[in-house]
């Protein structure tokens, strides 16, 4: 199969490591891709956002699949544009993604039908989303409705925290993204994502994980795109993972068909675990990231069958097999992120990762040949382990040879996993 595969970052490095292992491939292509996406695949200079450009390149190569990394393409109706072509894609329509492209899209599919999540109202001005805010109290969840890459978020714990992200929704802060808020009631819980492929009619639960999403070490400071996570989490048992498909997954997967959109790809629900159960915090539609990484790392099986099914409908026939070591990846970010930070740093040198180890790029490129740090979130130092401590004593081993002056990271990623081994 010649595979074409879409994206940038550490997740797409992830999924490119993956894809390069399935013996069903002949050649393997990634737009734009990054240097250790180069290491598995061609890397072709196309703009994803040109469409067209995209579907040339298609044609041109006579790919026969395409995987779409990042939630933009698929929000901006890539998929779509290749389907009318005829062909595979793995990612859902524009239609679809609007599950992640508008947090009301998705709030109302779940008042519709019943999914347990917190109670929320949507706004298109200050003053109103302001007087509701009042009337609920603090803590409380502001959220701009479109697609802010991970940081449109604010947990409040003050009535002045809530107010001042409602102006900086409405003032710009988050362009377009922020045109809308959605305000919803504060859940208290443990955290966890959950995966699951569905081809628009069945469902193919994959794995848990536990993200940290906030810089600072103790789950302090404002939040990220993500600074580490873990798989698989261990507040994810059995029955909360059988909870979250019959109450959260079905009705999902039910609601966007009868709506006519039925949905074909990855879904990525976040969940906040409370004393009620599993409620979504939030869907996304396509893998995590940092939680692709880990979730790789402990995928037995080829992934390219499983992408296949879930395009072509045949997820029905196909199975997914887990290591049972758990894996852990650590953020190297640049400093000053998740504000400003100074581009281009020279990444001096990376180690040699052993089995069981991989040191995903996220946000690298070359400059005059040397390996450069051109985004926020830089690195991914992956391990795994028999246990979540001993992935996380491989992964700061393998991070701390990391020769990148630049870079800072959280130190204890995976605590909560942690605290429960020793409990």
């Amino acid at each position: 199969m010649k595979v074409l595969l879409i994206g940038s970052g550490g997740r797409e490095h992830a999924l490119a490591w993956k894809l390069a292992q399935s013996p069903l491939m002949s050649e393997f292509y990634a737009a734009p891709g990054n240097p250790g996406i180069g290491e598995h695949a061609v890397l072709v200079p196309v703009d994803v956002e040109d469409h067209e450009a995209v579907a040339a390149f298609c044609r041109e190569k006579a790919i026969d699949f395409v995987v779409v990394g990042p939630e933009a393409p698929l929000v901006a109706g890539l998929a779509d544009r290749l389907r009318a072509d005829g062909l595979a894609v793995f990612g859902p329509s524009a239609a679809a993604a609007q599950l992640e492209g508008s947090k009301g899209f998705t709030k109302d599919i779940c008042a519709r039908y019943g999914i347990p999540t917190g109670a929320y109202q949507r706004f298109n001005n200050s003053p109103k989303a302001k007087a509701y805010i009042r009337a609920q109290g603090a803590p409380i969840v502001v959220k701009a409705d479109g697609l802010a890459a991970g940081k449109g978020v604010t947990v409040a714990m003050t009535l002045d925290e809530a107010f001042a992200a409602v102006d900086d929704c409405f003032e710009g802060a988050f362009g377009a993204a922020g045109a809308e808020v959605v305000v919803e009631a504060y859940l208290d819980g443990e955290e966890a994502s959950f995966f699951c492929l569905c081809d628009g009619k069945n469902a193919l639960p994959l794995a848990t994980a536990q993200d940290h999403k906030r810089v600072g070490e103790g789950d302090t400071g404002i939040n990220t795109g993500g600074m580490g996570a873990y798989s698989p989490a261990p507040v994810m048992t059995a029955e909360m993972v059988e909870r979250t498909m019959k109450e959260i997954i079905e009705p999902t997967i039910r609601g966007m068909a009868e709506s006519g959109h039925p949905f074909s790809g990855v879904f990525f629900a976040g969940l906040m675990i409370t004393d009620k159960g599993p409620e979504l915090i939030e869907y996304n539609v396509r893998f995590g990231d940092p939680e692709c990484q880990v979730l790789m790392m402990r995928l037995k099986s080829d992934l390219l069958p499983l992408l296949l099914a879930t395009a072509n409908g045949t997820l029905d026939q196909v199975s997914a097999e887990w290591s049972n070591d758990p894996a852990l990846t650590v953020v190297m970010a640049s400093k000053g992120y998740p504000g400003a930070y100074e581009k281009n740093t020279p990444i001096l040198g990376l180690p040699e990762a052993a089995d069981g180890e991989k040191v995903f790029h996220a946000g690298t490129g070359l400059k005059d040949g040397a390996l450069v740090a051109t985004g926020g979130r830089v690195l991914n130092v992956t391990a795994t382990g028999g246990t979540v401590a001993e992935a996380s004593t491989r992964a700061y081993a393998l991070l701390d040879k990391v020769r990148w002056d630049n870079g800072f990271c959280r130190r204890d990623i995976g605590w909560r996993a942690i605290e429960r081994e020793k409990a």
